[in-house]
């Protein structure tokens, strides 16, 4: 290993410290991230050559640049698709589209309230995704408990349901999608024998988290509800369906056109935009609560810092894979574990907390050929837990999924908190899961 790659994981290791020291320097994630992304490509730059055999030296900075440009566009989908989801959740939100949802879920008993949340997250995530689910869960959540520490709790338990809900769907989690599309994993496989240990993973997160729960939930006074005076209810229920009907949508349109998701999260924004354009341009008294919840104006509200984070640590992450970095640790758990399916695929999701799972899962598709037969044919064993254990395994750390880092940023979570409170239940849950997934392989399938 060159010395600028070692340079290039110190820069990576110091500046993840530095994330996860967050609630103590009080210094905001996203700048670390943006900081650690630059000086992560910076010490790539200085000897380029290595990296890109075949190259002629005058023409490496140019295929940096070529290489900075793939990884941003891959990385501005993701962002692009965030940004879409929450202004759709925030236009809904404010003009009142979550009301009749939250009405029947509404309760004061905290742990009927937990598990309500738990299956509704899990069920949504197999049907959307774990990111557009979370950020819709954590806009209810916030209408039905008003405590910010009981909030928390709940919070946490959406990114451990919302992760596991989608690793045993073909659509709930880029990293399934990434097996499926290269046909490691069948629609039906992934379906049938994940579905069983992706809730064990969800449910006795829930069991151990309810006995942090203490007494009943505080009812809100009636001033504390949002009024929403501008759009009647058939405005508002129509805003809701297309909001949260083009959230749903958006892996069909994929599937139909094969464009990237974000194209389908922008053609439900727009139609959101369209709708509630012409709602509001026909009331005749446009008071200045109605104006500020059209989307032109809602769009400021997005978190932009977390938008930034997300940019930061997947570009820093990409440089990282550049170097071959994540493909040798693939490689490197391979060998230590002796080939055991279960040790390695169970390493690379407590990896895939700390890093973007991601360049994880597609490292492990190109040193692995499908085979005809065995462990490692379609649906076979390594590629299953593959898929469960790269989607839950992200639950571990508050920064380690697409749901972590966005419920991260609605609700404020420290990482030292979620890596104090949360981490270890989550781990108990990610054992559980692929335990029950051993017992069906040995006794059911």
């Amino acid at each position: 290993m060159s010395s600028i790659t070692i340079a290039i994981i110190i820069a990576f290791l110091l500046g993840y410290m530095a994330i996860t020291l967050e609630s103590f320097t009080r210094v905001n994630k996203a700048a670390i991230a943006l900081l650690m992304f630059v000086v992560c490509w910076t010490i790539f730059t200085l000897d380029p050559g290595q990296y890109l055999p075949g190259v002629a030296p005058g023409d490496l900075m140019s295929h940096v640049s070529e290489l900075m440009e793939r990884h941003l566009g891959e990385t501005a989908t993701t962002i692009f698709f965030l940004m879409g989801a929450m202004a759709i959740v925030e236009v809904v939100d404010q003009n009142g589209g979550f009301n009749f949802v939250r009405d029947p879920l509404r309760t004061n008993n905290k742990h009927t309230l937990l598990w309500r949340l738990a299956f509704l997250t899990f069920i949504l995530s197999a049907i959307l995704d774990n990111l557009t689910t979370s950020i819709v869960m954590v806009m209810l959540l916030r209408k039905l408990v008003y405590d910010h520490k009981d909030r928390l709790i709940y919070a946490a338990l959406i990114v451990i349901a919302a992760n596991a809900g989608g690793a045993f769907s073909p659509i709930g989690d880029v990293t399934t999608i990434m097996l499926w599309n290269q046909g490691t994993v069948s629609a039906s496989g992934v379906i049938t024998e994940l579905f069983i240990p992706s809730l064990v993973a969800m449910v006795v997160p829930a069991l151990l988290l309810q006995r942090k729960l203490k007494g009943s939930l505080a009812m809100p006074d009636s001033k504390s509800e949002v009024v929403v005076d501008e759009l009647t209810t058939h405005e508002r229920h129509i805003v809701f369906f297309l909001g949260v009907g083009g959230l749903i949508f958006v892996p069909i349109f994929h599937s139909m056109t094969g464009l990237p998701p974000f194209v389908g999260i922008l053609l439900a924004l727009s139609l959101v935009w369209l709708a509630t354009e012409l709602f509001y341009g026909k009331k005749r008294n446009r008071h200045k609560e109605g104006i500020k919840k059209r989307v032109s104006k809602l769009l400021g509200r997005i978190d932009m810092s977390t938008i930034m984070f997300f940019l930061g640590i997947l570009m820093a992450v990409a440089c990282l894979e550049e170097t071959g970095v994540l493909d040798d640790l693939g490689q490197w758990l391979n060998k230590v574990s002796g080939g055991n399916h279960y040790i390695v695929t169970g390493m690379i999701g407590v990896i895939s907390s700390i890093v973007d799972n991601v360049p994880l899962v597609a490292g492990c598709m190109g040193m692995y050929p499908i085979a005809p037969t065995g462990d490692m044919a379609v649906d076979g064993i390594f590629w299953q837990l593959l898929a469960y254990c790269a989607g839950v395994g992200g639950s571990m750390l508050i920064i380690g999924s697409a749901a972590g880092v966005v419920v991260m940023g609605f609700e404020r979570i420290s990482f030292g908190w979620y890596l104090k409170n949360i981490t270890w239940i989550a781990f108990v849950g990610y054992l559980a899961g692929m335990f029950s997934y051993w017992l069906l392989r040995l006794f059911v399938f």
